[in-house]
């Protein structure tokens, strides 16, 4: 834990910059802010509401569903599920988000260690330690209570892994090369993906082969991933679909670049919202062949959630940092701040059953398929609280 009187992620401009030896200087705009160091609340507020998502904060919607006769309730509770295979829906978009977030903040804090006086090595091997510790820690959040004694029922694949070994490759990526030429390299990693799965036969099942049962991405967790996986026949966190989704992180990064630029705030508000149209549209016609799917990490679907990304980026940033309205998002902002707090304490807190005890006796006299409901809610409450104490105190937990 870390007790902050000052948490800064911004990076401050400065007149002339002499960056470590090898750093690519057009892939390092300037900061937008005169001299002083910065923090966009918009961003921390995207990720309290994504992680809030993350960590099970809707559940109390999802068992709202068939309760109220309300057909837009439903809907709203049918969103927040995964579809089985093929198909879309607002949950598939929740991890995206936070890994396209990821990259947002990078630009922010790699500028801010190069004008510290830190060497690229300082900074792959931060990024390097960081990516191994939030491995570890989703290996143990995948696994608990860990299977020390049966080593095949270890699942390897993680959300937070995953998230680190995204911010990796992707950091050293912003440290060689310009923006274009990461663009160029997310186009070539989902074009050859997209070749890969259509092109390469699977052993009994042929090429091109999009089935639950018999898609490259499965054969290749089955055959080359140890451990346990998930659907059995594949993990959907597994080895090939990693490529893609670091995609999303090298494209926040692009939108984190936007956001740090000189620029006039209505120009950065119609980069962030043509790219987010152009991926949302890119997305949806690539789906028309090669079908939207989370489980695969389709390229269509890292397009489709990288635009909607941009959107949402370009609307929180023109409501909160243009139009100054942030009391609605302090709310989000206290979890933002602790992302990584709160999606571990809804793992290994049993939040549940404090509301329960707390709140059981509020709620009691309402029908039974609602107190459910209520507990959960409850539930989400306790860990706002938990959050709002630790943000009161400074206390930001990072890795």
């Amino acid at each position: 834990m870390k007790n902050q009187s000052t948490f800064v992620s911004g990076s401050a401009a400065v007149k002339q910059l002499v960056y470590p030896s090898g750093v690519a200087a057009e892939a390092l705009p300037p900061a937008s802010q005169n001299g002083k160091p910065t923090r966009l609340l918009s961003i921390d507020a995207l990720r309290g509401f994504d992680m809030l998502l993350i960590a099970g904060g809707g559940t109390f919607l999802v068992l709202m569903k068939d309760k109220t006769g309300l057909a837009w309730v439903d809907w709203i509770a049918g969103q927040l599920t995964h579809p089985a295979w093929h198909g879309f829906t607002f949950y598939d978009f929740i991890f995206p988000l936070f890994l396209f977030l990821a990259g947002v903040s990078l630009p922010f804090s790699l500028h801010r260690g190069l004008e510290l006086g830190m060497q690229k090595s300082d900074l792959y091997r931060k990024a390097f330690w960081r990516m191994v510790i939030l491995i570890a820690l989703g290996i143990l959040d995948k696994n608990a209570p860990f299977p020390f004694f049966d080593p095949a029922q270890i699942r390897l694949g993680s959300v937070l892994g995953r998230i680190g070994l995204a911010g990796f490759v992707t950091t050293w990526l912003y440290l060689n090369f310009s923006g274009r030429k990461r663009l160029a390299g997310v186009g070539i990693i989902l074009l050859g993906y997209y070749a890969a799965l259509f092109l390469i036969p699977v052993p009994g099942y042929g090429a091109g082969n999009l089935t639950m049962e018999g898609n490259l991405v499965g054969w290749i967790d089955r055959t080359f991933l140890p451990g346990r996986l998930l659907q059995k026949t594949y993990d959907e966190l597994g080895l090939l679909t990693q490529l893609p989704a670091l995609c999303l992180t090298v494209l926040g990064a692009t939108a984190g670049d936007i956001l740090r630029t000189a620029w006039p705030e209505a120009r950065k508000l119609r980069a962030l919202l043509l790219a987010g149209v152009a991926g949302i549209s890119l997305g949806l016609l690539w789906g028309l062949h090669f079908s939207i799917n989370k489980h695969l990490w389709s390229s269509s679907f890292i397009l489709l959630t990288a635009g909607m990304a941009f959107i949402f980026l370009a609307g929180f940033f023109f409501v909160i940092d243009v139009l100054k309205f942030r009391k609605w998002a302090f709310f989000f902002m206290v979890i933002g701040m602790n992302s990584i707090t709160v999606y571990l304490a809804y793992r290994f807190i049993d939040f549940s059953h404090t509301s329960q005890l707390l709140f059981g006796g509020l709620y009691a006299p309402a029908p039974e398929p609602w107190q459910e409901v209520f507990r959960a809610f409850g539930a989400m409450l306790l860990v706002w609280l938990l959050l709002y104490f630790l943000y009161r105190q400074k206390i930001f937990w990072k890795v």
